[in-house]
């Protein structure tokens, strides 16, 4: 199993050099102690999966969707309505994402089987008060939770692949978890094998003949790479104002290293490196997709999504090749009440980063121009 060592040094001598911080020495010991032994310990399940489970040697990855875009696009509810058809997909769920083996994940939920069984769903309902007491307060910002399918690029962090440890100490400017197209082609290709592993793991943890569904603000900086690795790769992009989505995504990360402790001047580079990321975040996916024509896929503005979410997921399914039952229709009918007019509720103004209107529209002139958002910096209230 992949372990990136380059990047886990940098962390290392990173928390290192940071001799103030209090948090130091608990960092360097879960560094120095709990990771190696983590990894030691996944790598054997992880061998082990293809002696209890011989099928891995010829499960496939068939036709992958990879929703990708700026985060607070609409990626999450897109994934949610087509998470909706059915057995027609396999998705990671967070707790999932943990536990990168298949012999973990069958053996957790034998244990949630047994729990039900013969102790009334003692640890289970255990489990749901921590959840509800972790991610409840945060709800509105982002609907996380145990249960929730969610952004398979954690699965990552099993090969110290993982924004987490950016989001804990800021260090965005330190380890680039997003440029992947842009990194040394040994990188690209053994991150993906992992993550090509991992998904095969999980498609047959659910049956082995579903189509993986993946959603990832952060891959929007993996789209060449998914192509490559994945060369029957379908692809949706998601895309927003970027003066509603970008602060709103720079105050969430904010808001994160704040509670931890950190002050602004800690977290200054960090957060204009995030800014950069923010703003490749639109180029990147629709640049790479232009120079892949033969690859299925579609841009969706996130104001057709909100008005017209049936509508709108049925575009999506056409321009991918996914084929819609009546039932799965009937679900999208469903849902479209309570989805039409969504509306994130965790929002803030551009003017409170450094960042300025004038910046996004300039350097996203052709956005723009080309979906009519309104321009901030010409009213002056940018």
């Amino acid at each position: 199993m992949y372990f990136d060592l380059q990047y886990y040094w940098r962390v290392l001598r990173h928390v290192w050099q940071l001799r103030e911080w209090l948090g130091r020495r608990r960092t360097l010991a879960r560094l120095l102690l709990a990771i190696p032994l983590g990894y030691l310990f996944n790598a054997v399940c992880f061998l082990l999966d293809y002696v209890f489970f011989p099928s891995l040697w010829r499960q496939q990855v068939r036709r992958p969707v990879f929703i990708v875009g700026h985060a607070r696009s609409g990626t999450t509810l897109v994934h949610r309505l087509m998470s909706g058809d059915g057995d027609s997909f396999s998705y990671f769920l967070y707790w999932e994402t943990f536990f990168p083996s298949l012999l973990q994940k069958k053996a957790i939920r034998a244990l949630g089987v047994l729990d039900e069984r013969l102790l009334g769903r003692f640890f289970n309902k255990r489990l749901v008060a921590w959840d509800d007491k972790t991610f409840g307060p945060y709800r509105h910002m982002h609907d996380m939770g145990l249960w929730n399918a969610e952004e398979d690029q954690f699965v990552m962090r099993a090969a110290f692949v993982t924004q987490q440890w950016s989001l804990d100490i800021p260090m965005m400017d330190v380890i680039d978890i997003f440029h992947l197209d842009q990194m040394p082609e040994r990188k690209r290709r053994r991150w993906l094998h992992h993550y090509r592993e991992s998904v095969k793991r999980q498609l047959l943890l659910n049956g082995g003949d579903r189509v993986h569904l993946s959603k990832n603000p952060l891959m929007s900086g993996w789209v060449q790479s998914l192509i490559d690795t994945f060369p029957d790769a379908r692809i949706a992009v998601m895309i927003r104002n970027p003066a509603e989505c970008i602060p709103s995504v720079l105050k969430l990360v904010e808001l994160t290293w704040r509670g931890k402790g950190w002050k602004p001047s800690d977290y200054a580079d960090s957060l204009a490196t995030l800014t950069d990321v923010s703003l490749d975040s639109f180029r990147h996916p629709q640049d790479v997709l232009a120079r892949n024509p033969s690859t299925a896929q579609i841009v969706v503005d996130y104001r057709a999504l909100t008005t017209e979410p049936r509508s709108t997921v049925h575009d999506i399914y056409n321009a991918l090749g996914l084929p819609i039952s009546q039932q799965y229709d009937d679900y999208l009918r469903g849902q479209e009440a309570k989805e039409r007019g969504h509306k994130a509720e965790f929002r803030y103004s551009i003017d409170e980063y450094d960042v300025t209107a004038e910046r996004i529209e300039r350097e996203l002139a052709d956005f723009y121009q080309h979906y009519d958002w309104p321009r901030l910096a010409a009213t002056g209230q940018g």
